[in-house]
């Protein structure tokens, strides 16, 4: 499994990104983060995979290939479990949650992908 990790920051804070994701892991709230449209983002990740199996609510799966995905969600974060998902599949993952300002954090390497990074 490969997870991606993805919330907002609220104007004027930036905090430690490994504390938040510890903290998001847990399902706390974590102050100077936004609360996230999660149906709505929901809704989008389901549009940009419309062409994938939908196995439940909140898991997809590639008919004509390998990868599938399962999105864990709390009022301020959206963690995607990615299971032999190629790469293409997880930078249109995240390309999604861009529309939505919440870059990705890759808690394997660990890397938050935003401009304070770059």
């Amino acid at each position: 499994m490969y997870e991606l990790v993805f919330w907002q920051y609220q104007e004027g804070f930036y905090l430690n990104h490994q504390l938040v994701y510890e903290s998001l892991v847990e399902q706390e709230m974590v102050e100077g983060l936004e609360e996230l449209p999660v149906t709505v983002i929901l809704n989008r990740i389901g549009s940009v995979f419309s062409s994938w199996e939908k196995v439940d609510d909140n898991s997809w799966k590639n008919p004509n290939g390998k990868g599938a995905f399962q999105v864990k969600t709390t009022s301020q974060s959206i963690q995607i479990d990615c299971y032999g998902t190629e790469g293409k599949t997880m930078e249109l993952l995240a390309a999604t949650m861009e529309e939505f300002k919440c870059p990705c954090y890759d808690p394997q390497v660990p890397v938050r992908f935003d401009e304070m990074n770059e």
